[in-house]
Parts: C-alpha cells; structure tokens; sequence
C-alpha cells in the first residue's frame, strides 16, 4: 500500500516543499584530528575528520605531484535499526567513500602537498536520510579546519520527488518511499556541480527545477558552515578537552 507522503500541501513532518531540516554545525570537535566537524541534520548525525597531509603509507602509492586522498564512510552498526545493523564495510558505505572523494578531488589543491596522503574519515552515528550530503558538508568543514588549502567549502543537499512533487531535503520515510532522491553538492564560489547521482525518475524541467532548489539551499549550508569555522577562533576549545558534540 502506497505511503501517503504529503497532506494539504505539507509533508509528514510538517514542512513545506523548500524547507530543510533543522541543520547544526560544529567544527573543531575532536582534538586528535587536524580538522574535525559535526553536523546534526534532521534526525542524521555525522562526525567527520581529518588527518594530514602526513606521509603516504605504503610509500609505493605516493606521488611525486600530489597527495593522495582517501575517504572512509562508515555508518556505525547503530546508526538505524534497518540494514546498517551490521558491522564492517557494505556495498553502500564503499561506493560512498568513493563518491565523497571524488568530491573532494575536485577542490583539495592536493599538487601542494606531493608524497603525502591525506585522510578523510566519517561516522555516521544516526542516519535519516541524506547521509551523503550531511557528509560532505561535515567533511568539507574538517578540510577547512585542518588548514588544507581547498578552492571552495562544498556544500550539499538532496532533492526528489514525493507525492508529485519536487521537495527538498529527503527524510528516510521520502527517501525510502518517494518517488525520485537526486543528492547534489555545490561549490559556493563559482556554483559547479561536484556531484550529482539520482535514483527514480525525473523530466527534464523537474530535474531544472530540482537544481535550482538545491543551489539555493547550498547557499544557506554554506553560510552555517562558514560561522562554525568561524566559531572555532572566536571561542577555541582548551586542550585536553573530550569529544565535545554538544551544539
């Protein structure tokens, strides 16, 4: 039986069409890392962090013209209740990781840094639909916090279709249930498109429109991602602090 996904124009938690979820963003949270963030998106949270530029390990994979960037998505055994209940890497945590680096090669300025390898590791802690994107925006954060140089913060966000009609932000009820989810990421700077994956279908004008929603909505992520790196100077944490999540 299909799930009735919008009512009287709102969806099941009560936004409209173009709202996002309630999003947080904190960086700097883990003093072991030289760049950290924590994202709390919806019902998702996300820990990301980052490690280097450090020495390539093995040494056979260094390049002699640029880091190598690694990305390792995870989502944690008790993250959902549902098909992430399982420890260890899945198809989906080793596609993501994949995907999520390829991002990042867009815009880490890796040339600066040759033989080195830099590290990017997420955890998702709880998911809700569009870990992807609340990835990437926490790992673009710990890039930045580390001092890596990059061309732009990436920001991202899913669209979709549900109900018929084109919304933003896909819970995992609109995820799992709708019709179409078409995550994008942004560069702010210059507006390209780093990603963009689609499951389901969608016409030409809906993926338009879908697009323009998205980049819209990149905007405001950015600007919560800019003031939580500005956070961080404006209010450094001591050292020897714990993991500090609290937002």
């Amino acid at each position: 039986m299909e799930k009735q996904l919008i009512n009287d124009g709102k969806r099941l938690d009560g936004r409209g069409a173009e709202d996002l979820r309630p999003l947080k963003i904190k960086a700097r949270v883990l003093n072991g890392a030289n760049g950290s963030a924590y994202v709390h998106w919806g019902k998702n949270k996300i820990l990301a962090g980052v490690y280097g530029p450090r020495e390539c390990i093995p040494k056979h994979e260094a390049s002699p013209y640029t880091a190598i960037i690694r990305c390792r998505y995870n989502m944690a055994p008790f993250c959902s209740l549902e098909e992430h209940g399982k420890s260890g890497p899945s198809r989906r945590s080793i596609e993501l990781s994949k995907v999520i680096k390829e991002v990042f090669e867009n815009v880490i300025i890796a040339e600066a840094y040759p033989r080195t390898q830099i590290d990017i590791y997420i955890e998702v802690l709880q998911s809700d639909g569009g870990t992807r994107c609340a990835a990437i925006t926490a790992a673009s954060v710990a890039l930045a916090d580390a001092g890596i140089p990059i061309k732009d913060l990436v920001s991202a966000v899913a669209v979709g279709k549900v109900g018929g009609e084109i919304v933003l932000d896909l819970s995992k009820d609109e995820d799992n249930f709708g019709e179409s989810d078409m995550p994008v990421a942004f560069s702010r700077r210059n507006g390209e498109i780093l990603l963009l994956q689609m499951d389901g279908r969608l016409t030409k004008e809906e993926i338009k429109k879908g697009l323009s929603m998205a980049q819209k909505a990149c905007f405001k992520v950015s600007e919560l991602q800019a003031e939580a790196l500005r956070k961080v100077y404006e209010d450094r944490p001591q050292e020897g602090n714990a993991l500090d999540l609290s937002l």
